[in-house]
């Protein structure tokens, strides 16, 4: 685990995290989280940055879904799952560095062999709405919405699927039967 501020600068960082990354807490305390992770999604899109839609949800308390994420180690890029949260403490953050697979996975469909992501009711129709080739616009005059929050809802399903594009997650979700 580790902790990071508004500033987005590494308060703490345990063992663990030590371990998992091979970069000792020395090396890391009062540096920018983005500079010492340098984290990228799956397909390689940058994650960690200045600003990054990760650290902007968690300062207005959105939650944040964890997102599995390719990062920076002393030995080399390491896949690791990040689950997120915003402390008590209105300017503190924290984060856990976890093994794919320490972390619950999510349910495997059988004919599918691909995981199936945990959406909520919300943005189930969401994605099914996208995939029907509606807009946010749209979307969100019809479920009597903001824009702002539909399109928050898409950020979420994009996590959860690990895409950057709306037309990957329809398709993966078309792939494991969930529209």
């Amino acid at each position: 685990m580790f902790t990071f501020d508004a500033d987005q600068r590494v308060r703490s960082w345990n063992e663990a995290a030590e371990r998992l990354t091979g970069i000792a807490a020395d090396d890391v305390v009062g540096r920018p989280c983005w500079d010492v992770l340098c984290a990228h999604d799956e397909d390689g899109g940058v994650v960690c940055h200045a600003g990054c839609s990760f650290h902007r949800l968690l300062c207005e308390r959105w939650p944040v879904s964890p997102s599995t994420l390719v990062i920076k180690t002393a030995t080399g890029p390491r896949r690791v799952q990040v689950p997120m949260v915003a402390l008590p403490d209105r300017e503190l953050f924290a984060a856990l560095l976890l093994e794919p697979g320490a972390a619950a996975e999510p349910a495997r469909r059988a004919d599918a062999g691909e995981p199936v992501p945990r959406l909520t009711g919300r943005q189930t129709t969401v994605l099914e709405m996208l995939a029907d080739g509606k807009t946010a616009r749209s979307i969100a005059a019809e479920l009597h919405l903001s824009e702002m929050t539909v399109r928050n809802h898409i950020r979420a399903i994009l996590r959860e699927f690990g895409c950057n594009s709306q037309l990957t997650a329809v398709a993966k979700a078309r792939r494991v039967g969930l529209v």
